[in-house]
């Protein structure tokens, strides 16, 4: 595969070779590549993960919150459940 970068892109890539942070293009390339595939797939998570949201809540499995009340409520219940999977049974209250 051949790709054309821009002057800029060229640039970029030269300077992080010779400032010795990658040992040739291709590193440069090839990790640039890696960080996208990354960021690309977690991506996709999040989207499966409103996709599942959406459906739970179309089923009534959701709450609807509509007051910062009932969002400092919810904020506080999941603070509690994280703590308590974070700390010992017998330290809970």
């Amino acid at each position: 595969m051949e790709v054309q970068l821009t002057a800029d892109q060229k640039a970029f890539v030269r300077q992080a070779v010779e400032s010795g942070r990658y040992g040739g293009e291709e590193d440069a390339v090839r990790e640039a590549l890696s960080l996208w595939e990354r960021r690309e797939r977690r991506r996709a998570e999040i989207l499966a993960a409103v996709d599942q949201a959406e459906a739970s809540f179309a089923r009534g499995a959701g709450r609807r919150i509509t007051t910062q009340q009932e969002a400092a409520h919810l904020a506080d219940e999941i603070m509690r459940r994280g703590l308590s999977r974070l700390t010992p049974e017998e330290n809970n209250p």
